[in-house]
């Protein structure tokens, strides 16, 4: 997911679908300690997935908040 996507959806949305982002990574590392996992790029992809969701909420975070103080 691009950081312009991620940016449409809610904040509702974004938390969804971080939950789910977090759950992929637990399976994947999970899947890397049984020597199931075949493509390890997944593990990257779900950890720069998560970051870009969390930075997405935490710079509404900021603005939410520099709005509260005006």
């Amino acid at each position: 997911m691009k950081p312009a996507e991620i940016r449409e959806l809610s904040t509702d949305q974004i938390q969804e679908r971080l939950d789910e982002a977090r759950e992929e990574l637990m399976n994947y590392r999970f899947q890397q300690a049984t020597g199931e996992l075949v493509d390890h790029n997944r593990l990257r992809e779900a950890r720069r997935l998560i970051a870009r969701l969390l930075t997405i909420l935490n710079e509404r975070a900021s603005e939410a908040a520099l709005e509260g103080e005006a």
